[in-house]
């Protein structure tokens, strides 16, 4: 498995219900690494090219609506398999076919209120760390003390 990034966010719906240090205490203790993080108000622009795959399906505006509702905690993610490993940490789409012990089995209850975004797949990845990061907002060339204990 190689090294990769991927995006992940924490809705405002997780922000609001004062949930941001439990989400990134979950991909920590699962022995990701984070490369970048920043709180912010997410523009109507942003976010239509965010769900850009989803315009002109009924759902979209709805989706817009609510990413920009509220603040949202934007972040990067780093380690081996990191995509997978972030949307198993983040659970099923509908929280009520998420797994317990996954981040929406545990804390969500509707598929419109399921606190966390998370990239499907590699190109999804880098397609919306450009959207939410400048280059210059990754650190992921730092060291950790404890990554081989983390992985060989």
């Amino acid at each position: 498995m190689s090294i990769e990034k991927t995006f992940v966010a924490i809705k405002p719906d997780g922000v609001q219900r004062g949930l941001v240090s439990e989400v990134i205490s979950r991909f920590e203790r699962k022995g990701l690494k984070l490369a970048g993080m920043k709180l912010m108000k997410v523009p109507v622009e942003m976010a239509e090219n965010h769900y850009g795959e989803h315009k002109g399906k009924p759902f979209f505006e709805g989706l817009v609506k609510f990413i920009t509702s509220g603040p949202i905690v934007a972040m990067v993610w780093e380690g081996k398999g990191a995509i997978a490993t972030c949307r198993q940490v983040i659970g099923a789409t509908n929280p009520a076919n998420a797994a317990t012990g996954s981040i929406r089995g545990d804390l969500a209850l509707d598929i419109g209120r399921n606190l966390v975004h998370g990239s499907d797949g590699p190109e999804s990845a880098a397609r919306e760390i450009g959207i939410f990061f400048k280059e210059n907002e990754i650190v992921s060339s730092w060291d950790r003390n404890n990554d081989c204990w983390i992985t060989e």
